[in-house]
């Protein structure tokens, strides 16, 4: 038995029911709010770990993530990740050289979001597939305007 310290109200809070349901597939307006180098589970090399927070729409608030191989042993996976960074400097308008991923925070851009079904053990979610400028994607939550493809569009 433990003594909460007091007296627990669960009418005044909301249960937590898990995780919210992914975010379908589209294209959102979106911003950097955090970003972090993290060493991959390999031990021999590290990613670029973004978080992207929706800004408008009927799932603003919610958040993504996106990986980014900049120091790997495959140098594809490099190559990919610095395609997809270059990608996100050209899509907020900071087009210069970085050493540092804070000055993308709060730059707004849109990314590509495809919902992913279940697989080895986890549940369905998100995945970043393309970065572009603001205002110049369609997409079903009323952001933007369709353009040609462009950065990273797959």
């Amino acid at each position: 038995m433990a003594n909460l310290g007091g007296t627990y109200d669960p009418n005044q809070i909301e249960p937590n029911t898990g995780p919210p349901p992914p975010l379908p597939s589209d294209w959102y307006n979106v911003i950097i709010t955090d970003s972090e180098m993290k060493e991959n589970k390999a031990r021999n090399g590290a990613y670029l770990e973004i978080t992207l927070k929706v800004m408008d729409g009927p799932y603003a608030g919610r958040q993504v993530w996106d990986r980014l191989n900049l120091q790997n042993p495959n140098p594809t996976a490099v190559e990919i990740a610095q395609k997809t960074l270059s990608a996100i400097c050209h899509a907020t308008g900071y087009i210069q050289q970085l050493n540092d991923s804070a000055v993308l925070h709060g730059l707004p851009m849109m990314a590509k979001v495809q919902e992913t079904p279940p697989r080895e053990g986890y549940s369905a979610g998100n995945d970043v597939k393309g970065y572009d400028k603001p205002g110049a994607r369609q997409s079903q939550n009323g952001a933007g305007v369709k353009l040609e493809p462009q950065y990273g569009d797959s």
